[in-house]
């Protein structure tokens, strides 16, 4: 970038565009915003980043993000213990809590296989979910990472894994394919979301 523009302007720039669909010119767009922006708009946008970061963990039983250990679902009583929905990220869960239709529990993969990305089954939260199978009243396993070759892999691995550990008494589903092949569950509405766990079929 040219020296007519400050350091500083150029490295926020830069670090804006490393964000999730972020190119360079809503970059630039957010950094010049933040210039003119009065100077309480940018400390709070800071403090707000930094506490996202100090004040936040993964739950030690599903690994959803949260600023309590165990988190607020995994400590409600009234969720159904023998059920639990796999989702790849965070923002999957949050689009089944939207539906207001679901009554049991989560397990957050962080990911899915990606072996062009070098992200295998030690990579995620896999070994963690059997040990949680082995060891909660799991009944059904809901699987819920996205269609497509890497969640359908994802899939495929989890179902191989239980029954390497004897777990074979566990009931895998899969969510209806309600949503089209290659979309994400976060995107999606509720009512697709809705009909996909009620639609779900055996793994």
């Amino acid at each position: 970038m040219s020296k007519a523009v400050p350091d500083a302007v150029t490295h926020l720039i830069e670090m804006f565009s490393r964000l999730p669909s972020i190119g360079n010119k809503t970059a630039s767009r957010l950094t010049y915003f933040l210039l003119r922006a009065p100077d309480e708009m940018s400390l709070t946008l800071a403090q707000a980043i930094n506490d996202l970061k100090a004040n936040t963990r993964l739950c030690s039983i599903c690994f959803n993000i949260t600023d309590e250990d165990p988190c607020a679902i995994c400590q409600d009583a009234d969720r159904d213990r023998a059920l639990i929905a796999v989702v790849e990220e965070p923002l999957d869960m949050l689009a089944i809590e939207r539906t207001g239709s679901y009554r049991g529990r989560y397990h957050v993969l962080h990911g899915v296989i990606s072996p062009r990305d070098g992200i295998g089954p030690d990579e995620l939260k896999i070994d963690a979910l059997v040990e949680r199978v082995r060891r909660e009243p799991v009944q059904e396993l809901i699987i819920c990472t996205n269609p497509g070759l890497q969640g359908d892999a994802t899939a495929e691995m989890i179902r191989a894994m239980l029954e390497k550990s004897n777990l074979k008494h566990v009931k895998l589903t899969r969510l209806a394919r309600g949503l089209p092949t290659g979309a994400d569950l976060e995107y999606a509405d509720s009512i697709t979301v809705m009909r996909a766990l009620q639609g779900r079929q055996a793994l």
